[in-house]
């Protein structure tokens, strides 16, 4: 085990946003198909951070495609532990690219916030994404994440006032991801306009990397987000593909996220 892990779990986050072009965040269910491989595509793909979700009975955030992989996942049997294990497999094969697990609060809190902080610093998770605990209830995970070096990735949405945000960004870190529109994963698209104005708002309040996401599904899209955003989020489009291919997921999860990558990277040029 590192022997510093919460400052490597830091600068895996601060190292992927330095970078002279935005990030590309991929997100995927653990434990639904060939996780592992499905993983690895994603990064040789040019992922530059994995979002990896723990599949919930009820993933209220979630659109068709993500609540049917939360189902073919926990149907294989998928556990915290297991995900645990998918995560600690994860960063001994990719030991430098972030890894932030994405979920509900009651498989995070039901064992007690230390145990589930503790397990993500074992197993070398860079950040955690709760959707159901908020700003307001921090103190139910949030200090105990802090203390192990692991970044509590806060949302900001269409509807974070300029009363509220101070709130949101209140001891969090690793990157802001604004929830670029109200409503569920998948199933729409904010226009571009609307996403450049918000992030300009959330940037002019904090120092955190911006990351866009919900709704974002092509190269085209992703690259115009990507002018204007630190990074940008893809799941849906993704988690489509491990439900239609099944075992042969891996090679169709690289091809859309070479075309991703692509788009992304180069829209920092597009930009200057």
């Amino acid at each position: 085990m590192n022997d510093n892990p919460a400052m490597t779990a830091s600068n895996r986050l601060s190292s992927t946003f330095g970078k002279p072009h935005p990030a590309l965040i991929c997100f995927l269910t653990a434990g639904d198909g060939d996780t592992a491989a499905n993983l690895d595509a994603l990064v040789a793909g040019g992922a530059d951070v994995i979002e990896l979700g723990m599949p919930f009975t009820d993933p209220m955030a979630d659109g068709p495609a993500i609540q049917a992989a939360n189902l073919r996942s926990l149907g294989a049997g998928t556990t915290t532990a297991y995900v645990f294990a998918i995560a600690s497999a994860f960063r001994t094969r990719h030991p430098d690219t972030p890894l932030v697990l994405m979920g509900y609060a009651n498989p995070m809190v039901r064992r007690g916030a230390d145990w589930f902080a503790d397990q993500c610093k074992s197993a070398g998770v860079d950040g955690v994404i709760c959707v159901d605990i908020p700003p307001e209830e921090d103190d139910a995970l949030g200090p105990q994440l802090r203390a192990a070096g692991v970044a509590p990735i806060r949302l900001a949405t269409p509807t974070t006032d300029a009363r509220r945000l101070p709130q949101v960004l209140e001891g969090s870190g690793g990157f802001l991801y604004y929830v670029s529109v109200a409503g569920i994963t998948g199933l729409q698209q904010a226009a571009q306009g609307s996403i450049a104005e918000a992030v300009a708002r959330l940037k002019a309040a904090t120092d955190l990397p911006v990351a866009v996401g919900f709704g974002v599904r092509t190269p085209d899209q992703a690259g115009e987000i990507a002018r204007v955003a630190d990074g940008v989020v893809v799941g849906s489009a993704l988690v489509e593909l491990v439900g239609k291919h099944g075992k042969d997921a891996p090679r169709h999860l690289r091809e859309l996220t070479e075309s991703l990558a692509k788009a992304v990277h180069s829209a920092a040029k597009a930009s200057t």
